[in-house]
């Protein structure tokens, strides 16, 4: 990354006059200008003696003789005296000014500087991590969805698209990896296309926001969509990544033309372009909900509706739908386009409906009185259900979590929370502030009160989500975590850590003590580290990557999954998931990083950290 520019653009647009030159003609008729105006004081004798100083000192300064260095052959590119007076010095041109960054590039790359030396250090750290886990992928399993750490060998599990490096490409390009990017790009350009017109089935949610998200995040940071600017030089042409993400979508499409209603299969057969439903026939809320960022932007660049037109259909009828104060059942029909079940949670299959209903909204610009203001106003409107129906604090020690309703909001609560919850943090500060600093919110008068609810919840919630990880033995969180309360309790299933003062808050079930790399409280301590300049979240995203470096680090290269954080040495489970790559790393890169690289105030990043841009820049 190039160095921070000494000068900001007000800097090179202000016609300061200590850039501009002036000859010693206009240096003496500028003092003798001076002079007249002044001749009323010129006429007793301090203001002559005063004259004959300042005519001495104009004189000397054009008459100062050459150094015994200096050259006096009349050359091209060199320096010119004549009668003593040194015209290379007096007739220099103006320092030349720093070269302008394009809008483009100041978003993207930023200045590439890290002001405070630490940070920058911990920042390469973890990019040294991410060349770690790609070059033992690269060694055992290059063009295999995911890396198997122990038994060093490739598995496909997503399909057979080749998902990790698809993945892993844009976190290459922001953090700068060249090599990475030439060998995952020259991979995509290889094989990736004849592989999507082989394959069988592929699930519509995991392919659009991995495979399909990735493309079209690595041909903006590559310089497609007019960009003036490539996060990188290497790899293929931005148009190569476009290109496949349209074979891929234009298959994906069978999903949504299939359906009997606006809800889309779940399931495509890609060499064929056919879908199908789900086992069961039940479409999950979140993976429906959640494609809409993905196709959207791929037509904006395509110039094609049709992508956006498909997707969008799907959030226009859920507006449609019952709810239960902003809250949604788990379970959607295709056949019936109607909920099914009563099951609401924040977690698996509920999640990211939430997070794509504001990240949509702020997509397509962010306006109140757009034909999006509903997403809005159903986020909003969910928000306050979840502070309503779902916020508890637990005993003894007040820490605020989201639980699940599992037969609505008529039956019981349940303190349960996925880790997968901890996405809430971040999207609620990002929802209160559009992406602003919370300093600059409100200086500017735009929060409301809701807005400042919503960011209170979100650092309340953040302290839920960094303790799961600092009640077990090894600083690394459980896939779910049950809450102490007033009226749920479980003895002897602590996190391992006897020293936290939460230990008898956080319950950890034995089935629930897996950990997968996730990335979602590193993703929510990235945004609200922006948003507020807390540096405790910087501190806390630290102490996670730490806990990773120190157990799930393999000697023969790449990380790998835990089957239980609460017991050291903690048994491995023999996977490298995708989103470690794309997401894990890539949060925590940019968490150490330089606030302008990605700035949230002009991209949002889908549920798979691929950042894409906001309309209006």
């Amino acid at each position: 990354m190039s160095k921070s520019l000494p000068y900001s653009v007000k800097d090179v647009n202000y016609d300061n006059a200590k850039f501009r030159h002036r000859s010693p003609l206009k240096v003496l008729s500028q003092s003798m200008l001076t002079l007249s105006t002044k001749r009323n004081h010129a006429s007793c004798s301090t203001g002559k003696f005063l004259i004959l100083i300042l005519i001495f000192g104009i004189g000397c300064l054009l008459l100062m003789s050459k150094g015994p260095n200096d050259s006096a052959p009349n050359e091209k590119g060199k320096v010119t005296f004549v009668g003593g007076l040194r015209l290379g010095k007096l007739l220099r041109k103006p320092p030349r000014l720093p070269p302008r960054l394009s809008p483009d590039e100041g978003q993207l790359r930023g200045n590439g500087s890290n002001s405070d030396p630490k940070w920058a250090a911990r920042q390469q750290s973890v990019k040294e991590a991410f060349d770690y886990a790609w070059s033992g992928y690269r060694k055992y399993a290059m063009g295999y969805d995911e890396l198997m750490p122990i038994s060093q060998r490739g598995v496909d599990g997503l399909g057979g698209l080749g998902a990790t490096v698809v993945d892993a490409l844009d976190t290459a390009m922001i953090m700068g990896h060249d090599n990475i990017v030439s060998e995952a790009g020259a991979w995509v350009e290889a094989h990736l296309l004849e592989r999507i017109g082989q394959k069988d089935q592929v699930n519509l949610f995991e392919t659009t926001i991995r495979v399909l998200g990735g493309l079209l995040s690595a041909y903006h940071l590559s310089g497609g969509d007019q960009s003036t600017t490539n996060m990188t030089h290497i790899g293929p042409k931005p148009d190569v990544y476009l290109n496949v993400a349209k074979d891929l979508a234009d298959r994906l499409l069978s999903a949504f033309s299939s359906s009997p209603t606006s809800v889309p299969y779940s399931d495509v057969i890609l060499r064929d372009s056919t879908a199908h439903p789900a086992p069961g026939g039940m479409s999950s809320t979140a993976e429906v909900a959640s494609v809409q960022l993905e196709f959207n932007y791929l037509s904006a660049v395509s110039g094609d509706p049709k992508y956006s037109t498909e997707a969008m259909k799907v959030l226009a009828h859920i507006k449609t739908l019952p709810k239960t104060e902003g809250l949604v059942p788990i379970y959607i029909s295709p056949q019936s386009g109607e909920f099914v079940g009563e099951n609401i949670r924040l977690g698996s299959r509920g999640d990211s409906y939430y997070e794509y209903l504001i990240k949509v909204w702020l997509q397509q610009g962010g306006k109140l009185n757009s034909n999006f203001t509903y997403l809005h106003d159903m986020y909003i409107e969910a928000m306050k259900g979840v502070r309503h129906l779902l916020v508890r604090k637990t005993v003894p020690n007040g820490l605020v979590f989201v639980g699940e309703l599992p037969y609505g909001s008529k039956g019981e609560f349940s303190p349960k929370m996925d880790h997968l919850v901890c996405f809430l943090p971040g999207t609620l500060a990002l929802g209160a502030t559009k992406g602003l600093t919370k300093e600059k919110a409100l200086a500017e008068n735009l929060l409301s009160f809701e807005d400042l609810e919503n960011l209170k919840l979100a650092e309340d919630l953040a302290k839920a989500c960094f303790e799961m990880y600092e009640v077990t033995a090894t600083g690394l969180a459980p896939e779910i975590a049950y809450f102490h309360t007033a009226e749920y309790s479980e003895d002897g299933l602590e996190g391992g850590n006897k020293s936290s003062m939460y230990a008898k808050d956080i319950i950890i079930h034995q089935a629930d003590r897996h950990n997968l790399l996730r990335p979602e409280t590193v993703e929510s301590l990235f945004v609200l580290y922006r948003i507020t300049k807390d540096t405790k979240y910087r501190d806390q995203g630290w102490q996670i990557f730490e806990a990773f470096e120190k157990y799930t680090k393999v000697k023969t290269g790449g990380y790998t999954s835990l089957d239980d954080v609460t017991e050291v040495p903690p048994r491995r489970r023999d996977k490298m998931e995708t989103f470690f790559l794309g997401e894990t790393l890539k949060y925590l890169y940019l968490l150490f990083g330089d606030d302008s690289v990605i700035p949230l105030d002009k991209f949002v990043f889908n549920t798979e950290a691929h950042p894409l841009p906001i309309k209006h820049n």
